[in-house]
């Protein structure tokens, strides 16, 4: 196992999604760890877990004398130390990794292929950007394969170095960073070109037996799962019987309740096709009904349209502002937008502006009925209203 006993690092951020996981397995690898954040979130419960100090307060806090900082994006700026990307670049170097990015599925072809080593006797580690629950969090330090989730967002992955490199798709989907598909396309070009072994998950055929988890697109992350696994040295026949136990990633259709008849699920999908895809893999007859929170005033500027028409997949459909997330308000952009262009693609659809997550969540719980699927979707803070509707429904 790879050490880091000679360091001392203080993460900036430490209870993000990424950043959590990264001091985590640094922890394991033997270094002192401890760091900041300005708010309690679920991944801050697997860093103490792991006996990481954690400070939580309105200022940023800098690193205390002789430790070294570790910024996470959400912070550059704010506070000197060394990227996410640079770091997540040295954990990379230090052990045989298996790199998943792309535009959608990386979080759940990621914690496919590390629930596969993990089930196989493998002993991976992982640094996956969404929990895991049949894994126990979204970090782990073994001895085996490292997996790891690659950001194309902000073209990081191309500082990467792994063994085996996947690529689930290729998509436009951070319009303040890339121009066009075509920038994002040469992206992965030089990235891929750098690396032994690809997978283009792209050329793939979806699988054709069973999975837990349901919907096409996970069928075509499984494909790429499988290949990554058989380069890692995984026999195709234990990489199938493994892979169809697995139960899926937190927030990727996450079944969350039922209750009066109705089922909730939560799922992280922002962009078109990961929302069409989505509302298609639990259609099964009944209606669906879509609580939906735009993530970006970048990305809902340039996708309204194509917003609206993966939201038109949905029966009953409540639009809430935008998740500002890293960016600054835009004049005249809101999640207003989506409804507008959304009534000009499906006139007469059952559809509401409903500014907040509150009001979104009493619009839903008012117009469901027994044998309905709620689902909340959004990249931000929309998973604040599963409880909402689950006790508005009881």
């Amino acid at each position: 196992m790879p050490s880091l006993s000679n360091r001392k690092l203080w993460f900036v951020g430490i209870g993000g999604a990424g950043l959590s996981g990264y001091a985590v397995l640094a922890k394991a690898w033997g270094a002192e760890v401890a760091g900041w954040d300005r708010y309690e979130t679920p991944y801050l419960d697997y860093v103490r877990a792991a006996g990481i100090s954690v400070a939580v307060s309105e200022d940023v806090e800098a690193a205390p004398a002789g430790f070294e900082a570790v910024v996470s994006t959400a912070f550059a700026g704010q506070a000197a130390g060394v990227s996410r990307a640079e770091f997540l670049a040295e954990l990379v170097s230090l052990q045989d990794a298996i790199v998943v990015s792309g535009a959608h599925g990386k979080t759940t072809t990621a914690g496919m292929i590390a629930f596969v080593l993990d089930r196989a006797g493998r002993d991976p580690s992982f640094l996956i950007g969404g929990e895991i629950p049949q894994l126990g969090g979204n970090a782990r330090a073994g001895s085996g394969w490292l997996v790891v989730e690659g950001d194309e967002s902000d073209r990081t992955v191309e500082r990467l170095r792994p063994k085996i490199a996947v690529v689930t798709n290729v998509d436009l989907d951070h319009h303040s960073e890339f121009a066009s598909r075509a920038e994002v396309e040469e992206l992965f070009g030089r990235w891929l070109a750098e690396v032994p072994q690809v997978v283009r998950a792209y050329e793939l055929d979806p699988v054709d037996f069973e999975l837990a988890v349901p919907g096409e697109h996970n069928r075509r992350n499984a494909a790429a799962a499988l290949a990554a696994l058989e380069l890692a040295g995984v026999e195709p026949d234990e990489a199938r019987r493994h892979l169809a136990e697995f139960a899926g990633a937190g927030r990727r259709l996450e079944r969350r309740g039922e209750t009066g008849g109705v089922t909730v699920l939560d799922d992280y999908a922002h962009h078109p096709a990961e929302i069409a895809a989505s509302i298609d893999a639990v259609q099964d007859g009944g209606r669906v009904l879509v609580l939906f929170q735009p993530h970006l005033y970048s990305r809902t500027r340039h996708l309204v349209r194509e917003l609206a028409s993966a939201l038109s997949k949905a029966d009953v459909v409540a639009v809430t502002d935008i998740y500002r997330a890293r960016e600054e308000p835009v004049e005249g952009v809101t999640g207003k937008l989506i409804v507008d262009a959304l009534t000009e693609v499906r006139p007469g659809a059952t559809v509401g502006w409903t500014p907040t997550v509150e009001q979104g969540a009493a619009f839903l719980a008012a117009r469901a009925r027994p044998g309905d699927v709620a689902l909340t979707v959004g990249a931000g803070d929309i998973d604040r209203a599963v409880p909402l509707l689950l006790e508005r429904l009881s």
